[in-house]
């Protein structure tokens, strides 16, 4: 399964060891904006059968690698095929985003979801991950992930995507043992499904928390944090090797218990400045991020100038991963993303010097 990498910068940055340059990947960077991406999507039919096939999924992980030459690989997936292997059948409706055709609201409902055997559910998921480290052939790690059991668990519960969470935090309020019953499957589940990735060959995993934000701290605490962190710990017991990254959007006011979990990195988004952050937490994990992503709608000389803020504001040293605060949108220029990535490589030695 272990491979000789020929670039294990971004492994490096992840324990805070010395590296040549800030590595640099780019939170979906297999996507929509990519014209070769288009195409494979096309072929594909739609988007989860996209995702269900291995060699597509292959082909779309690896495109933005040959094209930008970034530090790292992430698998292509979706955070909603976990669920959707539990028997929650997950369809996307154009234009509308995914959809859960029977939600679960109740006791009854939480009770019938088990725990999946992940190779026998999901397993197109790691005959992928299989695939690209073959392809990869040591070029670069592969990141794998899910999401977090609180923002899946807004999904399921509320039938799709929300705006309000009415339904998931009525029940948080009103019925909270209900919810950590689902929130401790969706738990199990995940450590079972991030731990056949790292069996298949992921290098590192990453848990996406894109919903913690819309929590309070006392909440976040309770219904998000506590089950990354059981994840953090399951994963740690079995695979000490193996480096966590939480990112929890808008959870810029909760990086100390984060980083208590015991992760080896944070993800930050563009509201948070690198330099506090560094200050709060930089002695025990990794850093990463955090340009916003609308950047990428400016010309190349503003996003080289606002590259070297966000590196200016994690400052010398080691720590740093270079990544947006979100994903990549859509309908950005692919040459802005090279620039991006260009002026990572060229403004980032500086801070890599000794003395």
């Amino acid at each position: 399964m272990s491979q000789i990498l020929k670039n294990d910068r971004f492994l490096r940055a992840l324990r805070r060891e010395p590296v040549d340059r800030t590595p640099v990947w780019i939170m979906r960077q297999a996507g929509r904006y990519l014209p070769e991406y288009r195409r494979v999507r096309a072929q594909a039919g739609d988007f989860l059968s996209l995702c269900s096939n291995p060699e597509l999924a292959c082909e779309v992980t690896l495109q933005p690698i040959d094209r930008f030459g970034l530090d790292a690989a992430i698998l292509f997936s979706d955070i909603l095929t976990l669920p959707n292997a539990m028997g929650l059948e997950l369809a996307f409706e154009t234009g509308e985003g995914p959809k859960f055709a029977n939600p679960i609201r109740d006791l009854k409902a939480v009770e019938k979801l088990a725990v999946p055997d992940p190779e026998d559910a999901i397993g197109y998921v790691m005959d992928a991950v299989r695939l690209i480290v073959r392809e990869l052939d040591g070029r670069v790690p592969l990141i794998g992930f899910a999401g977090s059991p609180w923002t899946v668990g807004t999904y399921v519960v509320e039938g799709g995507s929300s705006k309000t969470f009415s339904h998931i935090k009525a029940m948080m309020y009103s019925e909270p043992a209900v919810l950590h019953k689902l929130l401790d499957t969706l738990a199990k589940a995940t450590v079972e499904y991030l731990a056949a990735q790292i069996e298949a060959g992921v290098s590192t995993v990453m848990v996406f928390d894109t919903w913690g934000g819309a929590l309070t701290p006392a909440t976040y605490r309770e219904f998000s944090l506590r089950y990354m962190q059981d994840i953090t710990h399951a994963l740690a017991k079995r695979y000490p090797d193996t480096p966590v990254i939480l990112f929890t959007k808008n959870g810029g006011a909760w990086l100390e218990d984060m980083a208590a979990t015991g992760c080896a990195g944070l993800g930050l988004d563009w509201t948070t400045d690198l330099s506090n952050a560094r200050a709060r937490v930089g002695d025990k994990v990794a850093l990463q991020g955090n340009l916003d992503p609308s950047v990428l709608y400016s010309p190349p000389d503003v996003i080289r100038r606002e590259v070297g803020k966000v590196l200016e504001s994690f400052g010398h040293g080691e720590g740093h991963v270079f990544n947006l605060g979100h994903g990549v949108t859509p309908d950005v220029n692919p040459e802005h993303v090279g620039a991006l990535v260009e002026a990572v490589r060229e403004l980032s030695p500086a801070y890599h010097k000794a003395g």
